[in-house]
């Protein structure tokens, strides 16, 4: 894809994505998210009833009567966006590709939270961290973000969430608002997830196909691992391959779905063919509440 092709979609994503954040989710993005931190405003005489452990000593040394420091909620948020580059985000047999949803997606909440002023970081994934753009605020920044996700190569095609989770702990020291975007075709990162998820305020953004969870019979078929590279034929007509090919994938859609609510963080499930303007805007709304 060459730069100018690649500006044109950039600029196409940004005029939907953009209407949808300003029109629909800016309101609802703000309540839904509230200041992590408490920042310093004033201090004032001390009244009846207020703590007495929010004493300011110095000033009230200096006036011989007790003052009162004021805190204020702190309203400038982070927003990461963490989105899954695997090898399975290349797959889809509806309109798009599993990778055009999530940019879709990730560009919406990029500029709901520029409408809010705050600030929007990225990291890109497969079982390695593949890119890392640290959080800032402005247009250009989140058109940056938009490009990387169009034109971005991984290196790997495979998945690990938990190393993923791992490195956000290590690089985002203080709390943010997490948006993780993949199809969790992967297990076993239960720990590292509980970890984030006390740190951060913690949303797995799941992205799939039907035939993520449903083979269809075409007989005697050759099919691609998009993450390992290895071809080999498969009997599609056979019930127990299309059971156990739909068995492995709600095992993977349970094991996502209890381990964000056990670690305390959200969920959405969109598939590609479905509105996910309706899933953001229904969670932002519940979450509001």
């Amino acid at each position: 894809m060459d730069t100018k092709e690649i500006l044109k979609k950039v600029r196409k994503i940004e005029i939907k994505t953009k209407r949808l954040s300003n029109d629909i989710f800016g309101g609802e993005y703000h309540s839904s998210f509230k200041g992590r931190g408490m920042t310093f405003s004033e201090v004032r005489q001390y009244q009846f009833g207020d703590d007495v452990r929010a004493i300011d000593w110095n000033v009230t040394a200096r006036y011989n009567e007790p003052y009162i420091k004021v805190f204020e909620e702190e309203r400038e948020l982070t927003m990461m966006l963490m989105v899954d580059v695997s090898g399975s985000e290349s797959f889809g047999t509806s309109s798009q590709f599993k990778k055009d949803t999530v940019t879709e997606i990730a560009a919406t909440l990029a500029f709901s939270a520029t409408q809010n002023n705050d600030k929007v970081g990225l990291i890109l994934f497969s079982d390695d961290i593949e890119l890392f753009i640290p959080p800032k605020k402005g247009k250009s920044h989140v058109l940056r973000i938009i490009r990387e996700l169009i034109e971005f190569h991984p290196k790997s095609k495979k998945t690990n969430i938990a190393a993923a989770l791992k490195f956000l702990s290590s690089v985002i020291k203080r709390s943010a608002i997490v948006f993780m975007l993949s199809d969790f075709m992967d297990d076993d990162y239960e720990k590292t997830l509980k970890i984030a998820a006390n740190k951060h305020d913690l949303t797995g953004i799941r992205v799939y196909d039907k035939h993520d969870e449903e083979i269809p019979n075409l007989g005697m078929v050759p099919m691609l691992d998009s993450e390992t590279g290895a071809i080999q034929l498969v009997n599609t007509s056979s019930k127990t391959t299309r059971r156990n090919y739909k068995a492995n994938a709600l095992r993977l859609a349970d094991y996502y779905m209890n381990t964000f609510k056990r670690g305390g963080a959200g969920t959405i499930n969109t598939r590609v063919d479905e509105s996910y303007v309706k899933k953001l805007l229904g969670y932002f709304k519940y979450k509001g509440k």
